[in-house]
């Protein structure tokens, strides 16, 4: 089980220019661990993208201005679903509210004691970044979007697809 982790870190506020470097998660057993790791950028804009075999997509934000916020970090997971699969995703899932419906409510077939398939979290972290929530969520739940879809699209939307590109390879 692979996983494809990258930090995008904006040079300003605006997050009008970006760095992108590759990320380990592979110690991070808690959230506060992946803000750890995003604390080791010294920049004002913190994201981390995540994509594992094309299951699901985290984003997360880390801002130096709410670094001290008694809970810092925004997260959107895509799919609810692969906490149950993925412990990366489980370290995200945690506490995070459902977004919308999961097509399974109501299937009287549906397996019971997991986590939805839809979304979770907070589809706001990127709107100040042009990405709305609405197009966040539409991406998440499209059929036929993958996950690495999800995080290109932010990528082109921050202006630095070129560079996702060249590390996602």
């Amino acid at each position: 089980m692979s996983y494809f982790a990258l930090a995008l870190l904006g040079k300003d506020q605006a997050g009008s220019r970006w760095l992108l470097e590759e990320v380990n998660l592979d110690a991070c057993e808690s959230i506060d661990d992946v803000c750890d790791v995003l604390r080791d950028f010294d920049h004002p804009v913190r994201l981390l993208a995540v994509e594992q075999d094309d299951e699901y997509a985290v984003l997360a934000r880390l801002d130096a201005a709410a670094d001290q916020a008694a809970e810092p970090i925004r997260v959107f997971l895509s799919n609810g679903h692969a906490a149950d699969d993925y412990p990366i995703a489980q370290l995200f899932a945690d506490g995070l509210p459902e977004i919308g419906g999961d097509p399974l409510d109501g299937d009287e077939d549906a397996p019971t004691g997991v986590h939805d398939a839809a979304p979770f979290g907070d589809p706001q972290l990127l709107a100040d970044l042009r990405v709305p929530a609405p197009e966040l969520i539409e991406l998440a739940v499209h059929e036929g979007t993958l996950p690495a879809d999800l995080i290109e699209t932010v990528c082109d939307r921050l202006g630095c697809l070129a560079e996702f590109e060249a590390i996602r390879g």
